[in-house]
């Protein structure tokens, strides 16, 4: 029986079976809590560059299908995969081939059959780590694979959102008439995002992560939206320097995830590399406003520096920590208080994930309403 075997930069080793695509793949081995909803995770772009593990013991049950991917054309972003116990049939009405098969056909390497809690636990203790997944020609003794495991570049300092962003833009048109026009910065989005917006009458143009704020400006939007993405905030100062365009410029701002940190550079705070990151479906996230708790899908390596509800003096007005995670105290959200932007650490598209946060993109849409009175009376 052929075998597959995942290597830590630690140097611990986990022996398995093949699953998917044969051959090697490296990247940073991260943890995924989410009991569902794996399609969405393996089309994240956010998880580029990254081995994800699976801590839902059975994988697979749904399949796959063409309706769910979160990444434009479909793609699979995660560098790998590794799961306890693959399932061995498929049952979902809606599905259209397995996981791994699919895998397979898109050549990602993965491995099933390892103790994954064993594994989560190393992260946990230690922290996300460089790893990588060989099997078929690429098994070597361990000494190598370690090596090649170690050669590869850390996920700090790795600027990934140009690898992920679209290579030209275009528009998703709201079912009905359009009530507003927002600009999408693609950094990773994912495909509910706009969807979202289109629901509310919102036109979105998603734009590269290239685009400058002349062309953004030249849109006439009502608003603009920084979407998730993978890498390190710290890498992304061409976005930074957009986003306080942005802002200079007067427009509404609504940020997520990687847009999340990306405002709060902007607004002058810093960011840091966490431990292991906060990456599943069922994260706890207090509003410090209100004190309201949300359940959040996350997927994040990285955080802003801050405390809960603290205020703070930006370029372009006061500021605050508007949200923090209740596991942690990490910051969840930043806001003006003028309300021209706020941005939140989570994914309120819940692709795959619970539906607390949809109100954000009502916030925003109300925002887009607050301008458009603004500029009709101006």
């Amino acid at each position: 029986m052929s075998t597959a075997v995942l290597v830590l930069e630690n140097g611990q080793v986990f022996r398995g079976l093949p699953f998917g695509a044969v051959g090697e793949t490296l990247g940073e081995a991260v943890f995924c809590t989410a009991m569902t909803g794996y399609q969405e995770t393996l089309t994240d772009p956010s998880y580029h560059r990254q081995i994800v593990v699976a801590t839902a013991p059975q994988i697979g049950n749904t399949g796959w299908n063409n309706e769910d991917d979160e990444s434009h054309g479909g793609k699979i972003w995660v560098a790998g995969y590794a799961v306890r116990n693959p399932t061995r049939r498929v049952s979902n009405w809606r599905a259209t081939t397995s996981l791994e098969d699919e895998l397979g056909r898109q050549g990602i390497v993965g491995i099933s059959g390892i103790d994954t809690r064993t594994l989560v636990r190393i992260l946990r203790d230690h922290g996300s780590m460089r790893a990588g997944v060989f099997s078929g020609a690429a098994l070597a003794d361990t000494d190598e694979l370690l090596a090649r495991v170690r050669e590869q570049p850390q996920m700090k300092g790795a600027n990934l959102a140009g690898e992920v962003t679209t290579d030209a833009g275009y528009v998703i048109e709201p079912a009905g008439e359009a009530r507003f026009t927002v600009a999408a910065i693609d950094l990773g989005i994912k495909t509910n995002t706009p969807r979202m917006f289109a629901e509310r009458g919102v036109r979105v143009h998603v734009l590269p992560s290239t685009v400058g704020v002349d062309a953004i400006t030249e849109l006439k939007p009502d608003g603009v939206f920084l979407s998730n993405g993978p890498g390190d905030p710290a890498t992304a100062d061409a976005m930074v320097e957009l986003t306080r365009g942005v802002l200079g410029e007067g427009l509404p701002l609504f940020g997520i995830c990687f847009g999340n940190q990306i405002l709060g550079r902007a607004l002058g705070r810093s960011t840091y590399k966490m431990k292991f990151g906060h990456r599943g479906i069922n994260i706890p996230v207090i509003d410090h406003a209100t004190g309201k708790v949300s359940i959040t899908a996350q997927n994040h390596g990285f955080a802003l520096e801050g405390e809960a509800g603290e205020e703070f003096d930006t370029d372009f007005g006061r500021a605050r920590v508007s949200h923090v995670c209740a596991n942690d105290g990490v910051v969840e959200g930043v806001e003006l208080l003028s309300g021209q932007a706020f941005s939140v650490q989570y994914h309120p598209e819940a692709a795959a994930g619970p539906h607390d946060a949809a109100y954000l993109f009502d916030k925003f849409v109300t925002r887009l309403e607050g301008g458009s009175a603004q500029g009709a009376s101006a």
